[in-house]
């Protein structure tokens, strides 16, 4: 870092998160305002209301400009998408262990004053929670099913066409949508919602246009009572650039990265979902890169400079969540992905040296944003992985791999254009996407819990801790006769829950339709504008959802040591261990033991060993998983996007460690409310056999299936990777990982 940088990172370490009420104030006073309108024209009144009157500072030596709230770091508060869990948690937000927030008692008052606005017809939360059928509300409280984090947040998980915008401006995009108006038909029965939507495109765009061009008056009224020179200088060209975009193409590289930020923070602003992600930064920038350097507008390490300082404004963005949900996104997370590498729409290798430089960013500032993902392939050059593989050394986490030669065939599969598919991003945390061609929520939906299932499978449909039984079994553990009846068990279980998660986020799906359609964020995506409709109704190109799915390692294990100790052993009996996993092992008046039952259950084959025995187990029960899936369509199934259908994910995030304390002893030898395995990573502890083992039996799995995102977790101590040799034999491992059909791979590199 330069001195910049440094000083600018160290103040954004330096701050403490705050909630900030100017977003909830000016939405309801928009709202309140527009009663009359339709809610898409409503909303981009109060989008207009909140770009225009909320505040706005450059802070002290920043070279990229724009605030998210009235101070970085702030959340602001979204009341459309819920309120009551913040009235119950506004007192606990400072104190809590993680994800604080410092909010004065002044603030707490106004919040509660501009609560009352917003009543249970008026917000997400409050809608979904009415329409759930009383099955899938115990489905929830017992831990099968969650949706809490998007019914109380709203969808996010896409990357706006940032190229679009760098290449038209958003007064070409304001051209476009008045264009496609005044060639509507009023016959036409579509006519009213087609015009209501082109409408509040502009009204929104034309608000983005204004929000950035206040920064340009600001840093001019600044660079007047500016005293030094270089500073003077800087803010002039500030308020030229802030003028220019995002109104206007973009000319230059700092034009093109400030009008990336402002499109960025714009969405962050009015969209109260995450992962909303900027993509193939490298290569949407790149030629404006490229140009500068060639004309001599901007050296390499000026360009660096501009990266760092993007990479610190992703920083000041922030979100309040409920406890429930920070419990599962712990960390204050957005889940901006950034991705670099991969290969050009026809085939070619698009690394270029904007992929360096953002790899040296990343490794310069070592923040929790973006986060920062490399695509690789065959013909990946040897460079880019070994700068790749030091930055991994440096314990951050980044850059997660995603492996061309499984994601690109696994789009295909779903039906994306070949070219698409080759120029694929990764949005929040490893889903693949097309930026500003896919909807809303490529992964992004409920969670189910598979363990959670496969113990109400074992106890006849009835889960143990409420005594719920929602789905009547077929028969328990003491009654099962083979293996097949806990295979035929499991299924009855999967395929009731798996339909209640459909109707969650179906359900979902309707109230955001009905609620917060977004005119915005659906400009950016083709072909929202041409079609005259909002992402949520069916307006991008391609159309994908899923959920994250939670404890698939434990369920393999699970059933490896059902088949091996009870079926084919005959070391214990169904009912010995349904006591067992009953008295969570501490029976010691068994025989035998509740704990030695435990040892041999913790002694069964286990998933990421390279065991067959348990590996094509996992394998079997992974793809009648997702096979169950591809049957089921979202609500924009025929209604113009490619798709349309479910398309399932691993990505559990921390939420692996919550879900634990609703799952009771499992034949795992997992104890009552302990953790489960995250995504398709190894329960903690039963890889024994290391790393190249984990990933031979993950690469037993059917992971072109998962379109959505399949997660590996791996970790090893700093010791394993040190010098120039480890270096090597981490690149090493990473090709071999892709030669075995990995999908995603991510490493923890920390001593402990």
């Amino acid at each position: 870092m330069n001195a910049r940088t440094r000083k600018l990172k160290d103040e954004l370490l330096a701050i403490e998160p705050r909630i900030c009420v100017e977003r909830a104030r000016l939405v309801t006073d928009g709202y309140k305002a527009n009663e009359a309108l339709d809610t898409v024209l409503r909303r981009a009144k109060a989008f207009e209301k909140i770009l225009t009157e909320m505040s706005v500072y450059i802070h002290p030596g920043e070279l990229i400009v724009g605030n998210q709230a009235s101070r970085p770091r702030a959340a602001p508060i979204f009341p459309e998408y819920g309120v009551r869990w913040i009235e119950k948690e506004l007192d606990d937000v400072p104190r809590r262990l993680t994800d604080r927030f410092l909010i004065s008692e002044e603030d707490k008052e106004q919040l509660r004053n501009i609560f009352e606005y917003w009543t249970p017809d008026r917000t997400t939360d409050d809608r979904v929670i009415a329409l759930m059928p009383e099955e899938l509300r115990k489905a929830e409280e017992m831990g099968a099913v969650d949706a809490i984090w998007l019914r109380q947040n709203g969808p996010g998980h896409f990357s706006p066409d940032f190229a679009k915008v760098l290449s038209r401006g958003l007064s070409g995009i304001v051209t476009e949508a008045r264009e496609e108006l005044e060639r509507l038909d009023i016959v036409e029965p579509d006519y009213v919602s087609r015009k209501v939507f082109l409408e509040s495109v502009i009204i929104a765009l034309n608000a983005a246009i204004t929000f950035a061009r206040r920064f340009s008056k600001l840093a001019k009224d600044l660079a007047d009572a500016e005293r030094e020179a270089p500073r003077r200088a800087e803010l002039e060209k500030i308020a030229q650039i802030c003028y220019w975009v995002p109104a206007n193409p973009a000319r230059t590289f700092y034009e093109a990265i400030q009008s990336v930020w402002f499109i960025q923070l714009i969405l962050q602003i009015l969209d109260n979902g995450h992962s909303i992600s900027p993509g193939r930064f490298d290569q949407y920038l790149y030629p404006f890169y490229e140009r500068d350097l060639r004309e001599g507008r901007m050296t390499r390490d000026e360009a660096l400079e501009l990266v760092e300082c993007f990479w610190i404004k992703l920083n000041w963005i922030n979100k309040l969540r409920s406890w429930h949900s920070t419990q599962y996104t712990a960390g204050y997370p957005m889940f901006q992905n950034l991705v670099v590498g991969g290969q050009t729409p026809d085939g070619r290798d698009a690394t270029n040296e904007l992929s360096y430089i953002c790899i040296e960013a990343t490794s310069n500032l070592a923040l929790p944003q973006p986060s920062f993902s490399a695509r690789y392939h065959g013909n990946c050059p040897e460079e880019f992985l070994q700068k790749c593989c030091e930055l991994i050394k440096r314990g951050i986490g980044f850059p997660a791999f995603y492996n061309d030669e499984v994601i690109i065939p696994s789009l295909l599969n779903r039906g994306i254009s070949r070219e698409d598919a080759y120029d694929y991003c990764v949005v929040g945390c490893p889903e693949p996407s097309v930026h500003g061609k896919w909807a809303y929520r490529c992964n992004g939906g409920p969670f189910v819990i598979a363990l959670k299932i496969f113990e109400m499978a074992l106890n006849n449909g009835a889960d143990p801790r409420t005594g719920y039984q929602l789905c009547p079994g077929k028969g328990d553990l003491t009654t099962f006769k083979s293996f097949q009846d806990v295979i035929e068990a499991w299924n009855t279980q999967r395929d009731y829950y798996v339909g209640l998660h459909v109707l969650y986020d179906h359900i979902n799906d309707e109230v955001f339709k009905e609620l917060v359609p977004d005119p915005f964020a659906s400009a950016l995506v083709a072909d929202c504008i041409r079609r005259g409709k909002s992402i949520i109704e069916g307006g991008a190109i391609y159309d994908l959802v899923g959920g994250q799915t939670v404890g698939l390692a434990n369920l393999a294990n699970s059933l490896a040591a059902i088949k091996k100790l009870v079926f084919e052993d005959g070391l214990i009996t169904g009912v010995q261990l349904i006591h067992a996993l009953a008295t969570n092992f501490e029976d010691e008046e068994t025989r035998p033991k509740g704990e030695e039952i435990r040892q041999m259950l913790l002694n069964a084959p286990k998933y990421g060993n390279d065991d067959d025995y348990v590996d094509l187990l996992a394998k079997q029960v992974f793809l009648e998983y997702l096979q169950k899936y591809e049957k089921y369509k979202n609500p924009r199934y025929g209604k113009g996007p490619i798709g349309g259908t479910f398309s399932p994910s691993t990505a559990t995030v921390a939420a692996n460690v919550p879900f634990g304390k609703k799952v009771g002893a499992t034949p795992d030898g997992r104890k009552d409310g302990e953790e489960l395995a995250d995504g398709i990573s190894p329960q903690y502890g039963t890889d024994v056999e290391g790393p190249t083992a984990v990933i031979k039996s993950v690469g037993k799995l059917d992971n072109i299936l998962v379109s959505g995102g399949n997660l590996l977790n791996l970790k090893f101590t700093p010791s394993a990777f040190e010098g120039d040799a480890g270096t090597r034999n981490l690149a090493a491992f990473i090709k071999t990982f892709c030669q075995l059909k990995g999908f995603h791979v991510q490493f923890n590199v920390v001593s402990s």
